[in-house]
């Protein structure tokens, strides 16, 4: 027996026989004479052919919430700047496998290097793209993750494609050496319920294929052929985890509703088609913030408007009846693009980012808010415009708007609401309320912003707290604002899926909150047991408080009903 140690990406216990995925054999690099180079540049037009094929017949195959993992992979295969680098390689002499090979870590070391996690997971596309494109130059295949029978998946790590492919039916959890909680396979586990652990260093080398292994994602462990008290025991563990899985999808049709009958909208927080399995399987009733920015930050490029439609409408229509609401492009502070030069700043967070930088840039604003106008009559889509700290911001990307739906020849206009994350506009919240159709809290930037502390940076981490007094009293006037206005007001932010918030927020009024897919359950089973009126009477005590040790006392005690 051995136990490596790794992170737990998706919760959970399972127990099987490992099923290890093999890495393709590494290619041979050599030089090619002049006149071998045109038979090289035919030998990779012909595996690019038969990746395009693979990849489309894949598409066939899979739900259309997954479908985009294949879109990406397409869109890369498009992608001048990649292609380029990989002719380049082969007008030096080398061959077709060696020029793959190092265009590919180019492009993986440069998105790697980027200060933005997201960004770095999808390095992973440009790494299965080469990976598929180097099996059709060596005429091998792919290992597809569709096991006889059902087993724990080992591998040095999954791509975007491989989680595509996966037969989830046969898979009783996964462990990588790679990956991180925010790729691809990470994700789909926590939507499918299956435990999985990544980051688990010499993993491959020490588990074989058939040997019975225990994954514990709730302590990172992978434990290679325990002893039979062991293994009675965790498999005992993985029996309730089947049933806690089992109780919460029931409960994921369940309305987020108080005890003494106070009903709320519990929404998902997405940045793609990929995350709308994820979001019904745990009950959204809708998207509270669909981050458009992730569609740019998959590409070497901006997406066009049709390109940008179809990933709209897709998620339009799975949702429907429900609302989508979609964010215009917030780019800027953390998040960068890399074909989208940037000026520098010394405080980016304060800068040149989201509708200042969509009000300065109207062909890329237009270009979306085309796409978003396209994609209202496929379903019940709101438009959310970030970042608004003046009426004046707010005025002029109404008027942009307006002037997106004329070009297409629309009369009227979807509704449309804006994010309140900075302190101003929380302050004058009852002036905006008069103009829009909605307010959303976005409780990251409103506590950052008036805490005046970077929630990125450890030396004042301490202060970005969802409890402090001044920020209770700001999301506490937005809400008043908008109920005075008879306007809806929900929280996008992470404190609205925070279990110690969600009393507070509930006893302020809040009417809908949104957040990351796996923290639906919590929030709902939280809701469900809480009283209104003790909430009510709580958030008016918290309201009171001068420090957040004070508020922070008041909430331990919780307000659920007796």
């Amino acid at each position: 027996m051995s136990t490596l140690t790794g992170i737990g990406a998706a919760p959970g216990v399972a127990v099987g026989p490992a099923i290890l995925i093999r890495e393709l054999p590494k290619p041979e690099r050599k030089t090619v004479p002049p006149s071998a180079m045109a038979a090289e540049k035919e030998r990779l037009a012909a595996a690019l052919r038969r990746v395009r094929t693979e990849l489309t017949d894949l598409q066939s195959r899979i739900s259309p919430e997954l479908q985009g993992v294949i879109r990406a992979q397409l869109l890369i295969m498009d992608d001048p700047e990649l292609i380029d680098a990989i002719e380049s390689g082969l007008s030096d002499g080398k061959n077709a496998e060696w020029a793959v090979e190092e265009a590919a870590d180019g492009f993986v070391r440069a998105i790697s290097a980027l200060n933005n996690e997201y960004l770095r997971e999808r390095a992973n596309d440009v790494r299965d793209f080469a990976r598929r494109l180097l099996a059709a130059l060596m005429h091998l295949p792919l290992p597809a993750i569709r096991p006889p029978t059902a087993g724990i998946v080992i591998a040095k790590d999954l791509t975007p494609s491989d989680t595509a492919g996966m037969d989830v039916t046969k898979v009783l959890g996964f462990a990588t050496e790679l990956g991180g909680p925010t790729s691809h396979s990470a994700i789909m586990a926590r939507a499918a319920g299956l435990p999985a652990i990544v980051g688990v260093s010499g993993l491959t080398e020490a588990v074989n294929d058939g040997d019975i292994v225990v994954l514990n994602a709730e302590t990172g462990e992978v434990i290679v052929n325990p002893s039979a008290a062991e293994r009675a025991a965790y498999e005992a563990k993985a029996e309730q985890n089947r049933i806690w899985f089992g109780k919460r999808q029931q409960d994921a049709r369940l309305p987020a509703e108080s005890v003494d009958g106070r009903r709320v909208e519990l929404a998902a927080n997405i940045g793609g088609p990929h995350d709308v399995s994820a979001a019904l399987q745990w009950g959204a009733e809708g998207v509270g913030l669909f981050r458009t920015e992730f569609l740019y930050m998959r590409q070497s490029g901006l997406p066009d408007e049709e390109e940008q439609f179809v990933a709209y409408k897709t998620v339009a229509e799975q949702f429907k009846p429900h609302p989508v609401v979609i964010r215009t492009l917030d780019i800027g502070g953390d998040k960068e693009l890399p074909y989208l030069p940037m000026p520098a700043e010394q405080n980016p967070f304060l800068g040149y980012r989201a509708i200042r930088l969509c009000l300065d840039r109207q062909d890329l604003f237009k270009t979306q808010l085309r796409a978003i106008l396209r994609a209202s009559a496929f379903g019940n889509v709101k438009i959310m415009f970030p970042m608004v700290s003046t009426l004046d911001e707010l005025r002029r990307a109404k008027r942009a708007l307006r002037e997106s739906a004329d070009e297409l020849g629309m009369a009227e206009l979807p509704e449309t609401g804006i994010m309140v994350e900075v302190p101003a506009t929380a302050l004058l919240a009852d002036a905006f309320a008069a103009e829009v159709d909605f307010f959303s809290i976005g409780s990251n930037d409103l506590i950052q912003y008036t805490m005046a502390a970077d929630r990125g940076n450890q030396a004042v981490r301490h202060l970005y707290r969802h409890l402090e007094p001044a920020v209770l009293r700001l999301i506490a006037r937005v809400i008043e604002a908008a109920h005075r206005a008879g306007i809806p007001v929900g929280m996008c932010g992470e404190m609205a899926g925070d279990p110690q918030s969600i009393p507070l927020l509930f006893g302020f009024g809040l009417e809908k909150f949104s957040m990351s897919a796996a923290a639906l359950p919590q929030a709902r089973e939280l809701i469900r047991s809480l009283s209104y009126e003790d909430c009510r009477k709580l958030a008016d005590r918290a309201l009171a408080c001068r420090e957040y040790a004070e508020v922070a006392e008041l909430v331990s005690n919780g307000c659920a009903s007796g």
